[in-house]
């Protein structure tokens, strides 16, 4: 039995046009101890997929799906306590913009320690523990030091590290991580990858990677998924869709990375679009 199973999964905004699908019947699988990673440029649906997941869209959002289980379980007859009880805990994410994610208002100690608060039967001085350790896992230094400081006081690599930190705490079965190197440089990001994937290999939990860096996805996944305009156009396994692309929008994309340019000038995923467009 997969850890999560998505089937004809949509999603559809009200808007002052009148509704806009975000998502139009996409499947999604993952196995406990597996990478998917999930690619495609941005507006292709995939935040979108994880946040209706996780049941954090808005109220303007309409979702469907014709099965939405985890381990089992009906994700869409659960109950807002009964969510509650299991995202954050055995289903988690890291998101976008780790500082604009963090609250300004209280610190890094803090905020880790609410999460357990809600989650665990720990008490203070346990919390406490449970806290510094998780900032040891993370590479935070000097993590006691770093329990009084705020968001602001920390630089951005700290700050995804810190919710990182935040995402494992209640040690989850499936990690969401929505594009956790953006806006980080070089250095930072390959020690974010590196310690993302000894935490999924150490825990067994099941990793799913948002992502439109195709390096990330060489070095990180066992299988992707390929989307386009909020539909799936190709998924496989990450061996094969590098060295035998089978979509037309893959091909698009792969051509697009800077390693494969021929000639003066660069392709781009619009050249492909313009000369026939992707079906």
């Amino acid at each position: 039995m997969p850890l999560l199973e998505i089937r004809n999964l949509k999603v559809e905004f009200d808007t002052a046009k009148g509704p806009f699908k975000a998502l139009d019947g996409i499947d999604y699988t993952v196995d406990a101890g597996e990478v998917l990673a999930i690619v495609g440029e941005s507006g292709s649906g995939k935040s979108v997929a994880m946040l209706a997941t996780m049941g954090l869209l808005p109220d303007s959002a309409t979702i469907t799906a014709d099965k939405m289980e985890f381990e089992g379980r009906d994700l869409r007859t659960l109950s807002a306590k009964e969510r509650r009880k299991v995202i954050g805990k055995d289903i988690s994410m890291i998101f976008q913009e780790p500082i604009a994610s963090l609250n300004p208002c209280f610190t890094v100690g803090f905020q880790l320690g609410e999460t357990l608060k809600v989650h665990t039967d720990l008490n203070g001085r346990q919390r406490k523990e449970r806290v510094l350790e998780l900032l040891r896992a993370v590479g935070i230094p000097d993590p006691e030091g770093r329990l009084g400081a705020f968001p602001h006081q920390m630089s951005g690599g700290q700050c995804q590290r810190v919710m990182i930190a935040m995402a494992i705490a209640c040690q989850p079965k499936l990690l969401i991580a929505d594009e956790p190197t953006t806006a980080l440089d070089v250095t930072i990001q390959k020690q974010i990858l590196d310690l993302l994937v000894k935490l999924q290999q150490d825990s067994g939990m099941g990793l799913i990677m948002i992502t439109h860096d195709m390096g990330v996805v060489a070095e990180t996944a066992d299988r992707v998924i390929v989307q386009y305009k909020g539909r799936k156009m190709e998924e496989a396994d990450v061996l094969s869709l590098f060295e035998n692309p089978q979509h037309s929008y893959t091909r698009a994309l792969l051509s697009a990375l800077p390693e494969n340019a021929t000639g003066d000038r660069l392709p781009t995923v619009s050249d492909y679009a313009e000369a026939g467009g992707f079906q």
